[in-house]
């Protein structure tokens, strides 16, 4: 039996960097964006704690025959 099975989950990530000092709030968020979008800042990430949103599986049985379960929420 074949079983596809998709996982949601939210992942929170944090960085500690370093912004020069005197920025308004404004320029801190570009700051913080720019490094994101730039990539710089994926290196300095550290995976801090993953929530499951949902985990659901399809059983595939032929080619156009299939069976749909769902777990929602399920929380570590």
């Amino acid at each position: 039996m074949k079983v596809i099975v998709t996982v949601v989950e939210k992942i929170m990530s944090e960085a500690h960097i370093d912004i020069p000092d005197g920025l308004n709030q404004s320029a801190i968020k570009q700051h913080i964006v720019d490094r994101y979008n730039s990539g710089e800042m994926l290196t300095d990430m550290n995976i801090f704690q993953v929530d499951f949103e949902s985990i659901s599986a399809r059983i595939v049985q032929g080619q156009a025959d299939t069976n749909y379960l769902s777990l929602s929420e399920v929380k570590l």
